[in-house]
Order: C-alpha cells, then sequence, then structure tokens
C-alpha cells in the first residue's frame, strides 16, 4: 500500500512506521518526516508557553482581583503547574531556554489577564510579579498585593 501525506495523513504516519519497524529506511518519505518531527518540537514548546501563560493568567487574577478569587481559579493554577513539571520531566532540554518561555508565557498571560478582567495591561507588571519558582509553588496563600 502506498499512501501520500497529503492524501492520508494516518494511514502515511502507519506506513512510515513500517518502513522504519523493516528497516527500509531508504523508502521513508524524509522531507515530510523531517517536517513532521520539526512540528512535533514546536508544538511542544507551544504547548509550555500556553501552561506558563495559563499559570500566570490566573496568578495575575488573583493578585490583581482578590474579592473575585474563586477556587476555579486554584484549580487552573494546579493544573497549569502539573502540565509545566510534566513537559519539563518529558522535556529536560527546555531547561535551557526556560528564561525565553517564561517570557513569552508571562507576555501572554499578562494580555489575557486584562483582557479577562477588564484592568489595563498596565495595571500589571512589565515582568512576573512572582518568580517562576514561586508560581510554580503558589497553592493560593498570598495576600494581594
Amino acid at each position: 500500500m502506498d499512501v501520500t501525506y497529503e492524501a492520508d495523513y494516518y494511514g502515511w504516519l502507519q506506513q512510515q512506521i513500517a518502513l522504519i519497524k523493516g528497516g527500509r529506511l531508504s523508502e521513508l518519505d524524509a522531507g515530510n518526516l523531517l517536517e513532521e518531527l520539526e512540528s512535533l518540537g514546536r508544538s511542544e514548546r507551544r504547548a509550555l508557553a500556553s501552561q506558563i501563560a495559563r499559570l500566570y493568567l490566573h496568578l495575575l487574577k488573583w493578585l490583581y482581583q482578590p474579592e473575585k478569587r474563586s477556587r476555579s481559579w486554584l484549580i487552573s493554577i494546579g493544573e497549569a503547574q502539573d502540565e509545566i513539571e510534566q513537559l519539563l520531566e518529558d522535556n529536560p532540554s527546555f531547561r535551557r531556554s526556560l528564561e525565553d518561555e517564561i517570557a513569552k508565557g508571562y507576555a501572554l498571560g499578562r494580555r489575557k489577564a486584562a483582557r479577562e478582567t477588564g484592568l489595563a495591561i498596565a495595571e500589571f507588571p512589565d515582568q512576573p510579579p512572582l518568580s517562576f519558582e514561586e508560581a510554580m509553588a503558589f497553592e493560593g496563600k498570598l495576600d494581594p498585593p
């Protein structure tokens, strides 16, 4: 069965797996395989930045709208912490660029916090109010700033 990448992605993927398992490496669709592998790496990095954004979004809401604190915010913070820990455990090389991912994630979380709270973005600091380590250890016991 000869399946093309464009016509049947899943079938193509199964075919590539079978070729690798069979040691028929010269028959692989190397160009599309390379594209897929690169895409997987980007996807994992985006997932990390997205979870960092989620973490800081809810931390900012927690810190800057204490009157609206809710259990759902704490749940979201905890779930983001868990996802971040898992992504870092599964991808230890991410630690080399973690500062960049934190900066990207915080910037996104800050913009989302402004949209969700109705507060001006300038209300939130340019840099995270909690270090990454503090954010990852947060359990909902902070007083408002």
